[in-house]
């Protein structure tokens, strides 16, 4: 017999279905909650040790191809792309970077801040149609940024247009105010992942590297739990209930869909949140494709709109870089989206190579590999041996 504090759709008395109800709501709470604290620590690990390492490669950038390559590798190093657009806007502030040659990093850190989404998909490995559903979501948003690199790249380099539009506008914004909006998720699970941190490196004595394995380790078992159960949870409250409003409304319309997701990314201050959470939808079956590209669209606005804000009291250099972000996300949607047989590009990219990884999944861990971390670091390694010679 099914019991009824699971199963909020059994019929018997309203209260045990209430109670299951609630339950379910608070499963699935603690489930997120473990699930972002895991992603938080998955990225104060690499922070520990590659965030030096990605100031230092940012220095050292000369070419914009080389540009676009440690952009990509410093976010994937440090897992997201608002940090490495803080130490560019920094760097450019101080006069270490020009705007030109801080362009190409942020194209490369568009890029990078997806990562996070392969890696959540690919704890669904044991689960075929689901990973190969999941695995389709997290890539069309990598398909979909190296569609807008290989448009506009080269017409930045040959036009400078990102460059000259966001100088223009950065002087007519400076002075104006700026805001700092509160960060709920960080609120949350801020303090627990410094805790974590500080047991391994301070009262334990951990090195630095050392306490990175361990905190990479813990988070990845983290997510695995997380996500396990929390396709369950979700299935249970969102399909039994024909469609919640959440899915509801995604479905609507693309607009609706990327609204969602931008404003959703601004309250969370990151879309690699946003497109993590839409991962296990995505491979539950409960969220289609093209309304999470539209969402994911969206999040990829809702990032630079918190460092723009914020950046309208520096410099116009400064401002200038957060601007090339925004830029650079809107004419990719724009050039993309009204587009139904361009926009579906990504997505069957995505959903080809979906359905190869869940026939050999050893293909997953070789793209993640691959185009976050042994494919720009060729390049940074090639420019080093060329410039030593």
């Amino acid at each position: 017999m099914t019991d009824p504090l699971l199963n909020p759709d059994q019929e018997p008395e309203a209260s045990p279905r209430i109670l299951g109800l609630v339950l379910n709501v608070l499963i699935l709470a603690a489930l997120l909650y473990i699930f972002l604290f895991s992603i938080a620590l998955f990225g104060a690990a690499f922070k520990l040790v590659g965030k030096g390492f990605s100031q230092q490669l940012i220095a050292s950038t000369t070419d914009p191809i080389l540009g676009l390559m440690v952009g990509l590798l410093a976010t994937s190093l440090i897992q997201s792309s608002s940090s490495t657009t803080s130490i560019v806007v920094g760097m450019v502030a101080g006069g270490a970077l020009t705007v030109p040659g801080a362009i190409p990093i942020i194209m490369g850190a568009n890029m990078g801040t997806t990562v996070t989404n392969t890696l959540v998909a690919m704890t669904s490995m044991n689960r075929r149609s689901e990973f190969q559903r999941a695995f389709a979501g997290a890539t069309m948003h990598d398909f979909f940024n190296l569609m807008s690199i290989m448009l506009f790249f080269p017409l930045e380099q040959a036009t400078h247009f990102l460059e000259k539009s966001a100088t223009w506008l950065s002087t007519v914004l400076v002075g104006v105010e700026g805001t700092k909006y509160p960060n709920p998720i960080k609120a949350i699970v801020k303090p627990l992942v410094k805790e974590t941190q500080h047991l391994l490196t301070d009262n334990l004595g951990a090195s630095n590297s050392v306490a990175t394995v361990v905190m990479v380790i813990l988070a990845l078992v983290g997510i695995f739990f997380a996500l396990t159960f929390l396709t369950r949870v979700l299935k249970r409250l969102v399909l039994s209930k024909a469609e919640g409003t959440f899915t509801r409304k995604l479905r609507e319309s693309g607009i609706a869909a990327m609204t969602i997701g931008l404003f959703v990314t601004v309250g969370v201050q990151s879309s690699s949140i946003t497109t993590s959470l839409m991962v296990p939808l995505i491979g539950a079956g409960i969220v289609p494709l093209e309304a999470a590209f539209a969402a994911t669209l969206g999040a990829n606005i809702g990032t630079t709109v918190t460092a723009l804000l914020a950046s309208m009291t520096g410099t116009p250099q400064a401002l200038t870089v957060a601007l090339v972000h925004l830029m650079f996300n809107i004419s990719g949607i724009l050039v993309i989206y009204p587009f139904p047989w361009l926009r579906r590009i990504p997505i069957r990219l995505a959903t080809a190579l979906a359905a190869a990884t869940a026939r050999r999944r050893i293909y997953a861990v070789l793209y993640m590999i691959g185009v976050f971390f042994v494919m720009p670091l060729l390049f940074v390694l090639l420019d080093k041996l060329i410039r030593g010679a």
